[in-house]
């Protein structure tokens, strides 16, 4: 079994987490055979954050709890507070998940902090723009590295710009072979242009009992 691990941290940026947490959580699409998936919320501590949403979110756990193997998933997402130094712990334990072959996900300001850490400096990589990671991350060395484009892809490390949630949620799924890939690619499709032909072809990879 996965167990994704979704960082909660105030001023969390929520619509970055919608495409993936809702479909690892709610399994809509999941082919038969997927393997089974937890999404859990973990934080400093379990004391309640406020989403940049105005959500309140309570942890599930704390930072210590994650388990590091290949059977876990760390999600980072996006928010105004990853300059302040009480992150540093989960950004110590996304090295150590990396080191342990577990998918570490970043997305927008997460990556900022990940570049700070130097986890982005030999690694294929995307963020808001190699500009905003050198503004943004004084101990950045990785920009022989940068990729510009939404989302990008390396092994165990996917990380994306604030604008790639989409292609970030798709990078995560297919990682973690959840969805068939004909599934995979219909979903897409459809998210990313809205098309009904790309509904009914999405319909079509679903088994009987799935469909509406």
């Amino acid at each position: 079994m996965f167990t994704v691990y979704v960082y909660a941290l105030d001023t969390l940026a929520d619509w970055e987490l919608g495409y993936v947490t809702a479909e690892l959580n709610s399994r809509r699409f999941f082919k038969a055979d997927a393997p089974r998936v937890s999404v859990k919320t973990a934080g400093i501590s379990k004391k309640p954050v406020r989403t940049m949403g105005g959500l309140t979110v309570i942890p599930d756990c704390p930072i210590s709890d994650i388990a590091v193997n290949e059977k876990s998933v760390l999600l980072l997402p996006g928010a105004a507070a990853w300059n302040d130094p009480i992150h540093d712990a989960v950004i110590d334990k996304a090295g150590e998940l990396l080191s342990a072959g577990a998918a570490v996900c970043a997305i927008c300001g997460a990556t900022a902090a990940l570049a700070n850490a130097g986890l982005l400096d030999q690694r294929p990589h995307t963020s808001n723009g190699m500009g905003y990671l050198e503004t943004c991350s004084p101990r950045y060395k990785g920009q022989r590295f940068y990729v510009d484009q939404p989302s990008v892809a390396d092994q165990n490390l996917i990380t994306a710009g604030s604008t790639g949630a989409l292609p970030w949620a798709k990078q995560i799924i297919a990682r973690l072979e959840v969805f068939q890939p004909d599934t995979l690619e219909a979903w897409y499709a459809y998210f990313s242009s809205g098309s009904e032909q790309h509904f009914f072809s999405l319909m079509r990879t679903l088994p009987a009992d799935k469909r509406p």
